[in-house]
Formats: C-alpha cells, sequence, structure tokens
C-alpha cells in the first residue's frame, strides 16, 4: 500500500469517526411557529451559490436571499471546469443574458419554482474588491443577473436588488471587530473589518432593527441531519448540523427563519464552531426574532469534493441546482421541520 492510499484511508476514517461523535450529541429540530413572510437563505462562496440555488428553486419558500462573493444563478452549467474558471475568476465572464434565459426557461418548466414568487423579494449582494477568490466581476454578475431578471420579466418590478460591492475586503465574511485579516482568506474566513456584515444582512432582508444588537441570549443547539435525508438519499452533509433560537422563539412566540449557508472549508469539522457562534447572525437574530439554521456538509473523496463545499457545480447529481436537487430537497426537508407552514 503506497503512501497516497495510506493517507486517502487515514482521510476517510477521521471523517467517519468525526461524524459519528457529534451525531450522538444531536437531537430533533424544534418545532416553532415560523411566520413564512421573515424567511431569508443567506450564504458566503460556495454557500452564496447555494443561497442562489434554495430561493430559484423554492422561490415561494426563500423569497430573501443575501449572497456574500457569489455569482449568478447556474453559472456552472454542471462543469466543474467552468465553476473554477468563469464561476471563480470571471475567464470567460458569466454570460447573464444566456443565464437569464435559462432560468426563465427552467421556471417555466417546472424544474425550478415560479419567478412570479420573487415579486416583492430582497436581493443583497455583497463582494470585497480584494477579493481573488472570486473575481469582483463574477460578484457583480450576481448582481446583473438579479437585475436583468427582475427588469425582463413581467411582475418583478418590485424585486430589491442591493448591489454592495465597494469595500476593501478579500475573501471572507466581514465582522464588526477590527483586525489583520480583513484583506486575507484565511480560517474561519471571518474578516476582522470593522464592517458588521450579518446587521446590514437583516438590515437587507428585515428592515431597520428596533434597537442595537447585543450579546446572543439564545440558544444554540444540534440537531441530526441524516434524519432529513430525502426518501434517505445521502444529500452529502454531515450527520450533525446546528440551530441558533432566539428567546422569543424559545418562548414560542411567531419568528421568522434565516438559512446561512457556510462557505468551503468553512465547516464545523474545518473550523469548529468559530461559523456558528462568531459570524454575527445570532445576535441579530434576537433582535428580529429570526431563528438560524446553520446546515452543515461534510467534506469527501467520492465524489469529490474535499473542501466540504456546497453543490453548485454538480457532485451531487445532474439535477443539483433544481427542485429535484437532493441537497435542495433535504433544506425544504429541515425548514418544514422547523415549522415553515406546507402552504408555503
Amino acid at each position: 500500500m503506497n503512501i497516497r492510499e495510506v493517507t486517502r484511508l487515514l482521510w476517510l476514517a477521521l471523517l467517519t469517526s468525526a461524524g459519528t461523535v457529534c451525531a450522538k450529541d444531536a437531537g430533533s429540530l424544534p418545532k416553532l411557529k415560523i411566520d413564512p413572510a421573515r424567511t431569508a437563505v443567506v450564504g458566503l462562496s460556495s454557500g452564496a451559490y447555494m443561497a442562489t440555488q434554495a430561493q430559484l428553486a423554492y422561490p415561494e419558500l426563500f423569497p430573501n436571499a443575501a449572497l456574500v462573493a457569489g455569482g449568478p444563478f447556474g453559472c456552472a452549467g454542471g462543469k466543474l471546469d467552468i465553476a473554477l474558471g468563469s464561476c471563480m475568476k470571471g475567464v470567460p465572464a458569466p454570460d447573464v443574458a444566456v443565464l437569464v434565459a435559462s432560468a426563465g426557461k427552467r421556471s417555466a418548466a417546472g424544474e425550478i419554482g415560479a419567478l412570479k414568487d420573487l415579486a416583492h423579494a430582497h436581493i443583497y449582494l455583497l463582494h470585497g474588491s480584494a477579493d481573488t477568490l472570486v473575481a469582483p466581476a463574477v460578484a457583480e454578475a450576481g448582481a446583473h443577473f438579479y437585475e436583468q431578471l427582475r427588469d425582463g420579466t413581467p411582475g418583478l418590478k418590485g424585486m430589491q436588488v442591493h448591489d454592495d460591492g465597494q469595500r476593501a475586503f478579500a475573501h471572507n465574511l466581514p465582522v464588526a471587530a477590527r483586525g489583520d485579516d480583513c484583506d486575507k482568506s484565511v480560517a474561519p474566513y471571518l474578516g476582522h473589518c470593522g464592517f458588521d456584515a450579518a446587521g446590514e444582512i437583516f438590515t437587507q432582508m428585515f428592515g431597520k432593527p428596533a434597537h442595537a444588537a447585543t450579546a446572543a441570549r439564545g440558544e444554540l443547539r444540534t440537531f441530526d441531519q441524516d434524519a432529513l435525508r430525502p426518501s434517505g438519499a445521502d444529500a452529502f452533509m454531515a450527520n450533525t448540523g446546528y440551530v441558533y433560537l432566539p428567546p422569543a422563539c424559545l418562548a414560542g412566540k411567531p419568528c421568522g427563519v434565516v438559512v446561512a449557508f457556510h462557505g468551503c472549508k468553512q465547516n464545523a469539522e474545518a473550523v469548529g464552531e468559530s461559523f456558528v457562534k462568531d459570524a454575527g447572525f445570532n445576535r441579530w437574530a434576537d433582535v428580529y426574532d429570526v431563528a438560524v439554521l446553520y446546515p452543515q456538509t461534510r467534506a469527501s473523496f467520492a465524489p469529490l469534493n474535499p473542501q466540504a463545499c456546497w453543490d453548485w457545480w454538480g457532485y451531487s447529481g445532474v439535477d443539483y441546482d433544481s427542485r429535484h436537487g437532493v441537497q435542495l430537497r433535504w433544506l425544504v426537508n429541515a425548514v418544514r421541520a422547523l415549522g415553515l407552514p406546507a402552504g408555503h
């Protein structure tokens, strides 16, 4: 057995054992009184691509989306080489007009949701001018996708698209504290930039806050992600996910829900609880009475996903970005279990 094979087996053993330990303590998602008018998907990098896929596949569930350092829906077209080139480096630049036309056709065919359900959507697109991993031009293409979708689709004039791309930070999610990593892209990919991206995301999604955020006062819980597999199918998720519950949600009051998708190499196996505790979402969740769901992917060699990215190029199957995609169907199961009404 050569060194490469030994390394592969050690990695597999580590991934398997770590997942088993986490699953032991995980419970079920609590049933909340979810207000369907206050739902959103947010994400960084591959999580941003996943968020736009969730919104376009199920706009009736997720009318609001915040995308940090991501590109336009359907960019990769199921091909890894396009994902790594056009959809990250911007060479060649994504053809936004083609992607918008494709989304319209796919909606008409029922592959994704009805675009009319985005009539009152709020879309916030944030990226750093110093990002060298996902080129600013790619993120701008993401903004242009929504703008062209709004302007070219009957009934969508009310869609609000806010393109925030003039801030100087690298490939990370900015947080309120200041430090020396804002211009770097290093684990856990939370840049101490003096800009509270989480607060701006909540403001863009749900309006101005009633008061400033303080320390989070709710509960961060784990839950069993395997219990939510769609028809038992492997969604290439970790065994354990996280959910943050503000005091109002714990008290049984109506609350919204934000699904926060981590980026590549930002899952709990890679960075511990840094993203689910320190990104800033939990503090603002208390202000807005919104639960935060933190689903977790897992790294794998087969299919090839060593950095635990969300599937935005097709490793989980050809229908990855449609209503038939296994990770998206898992997501629907999760928000239903959390209490999002079946009529939405």
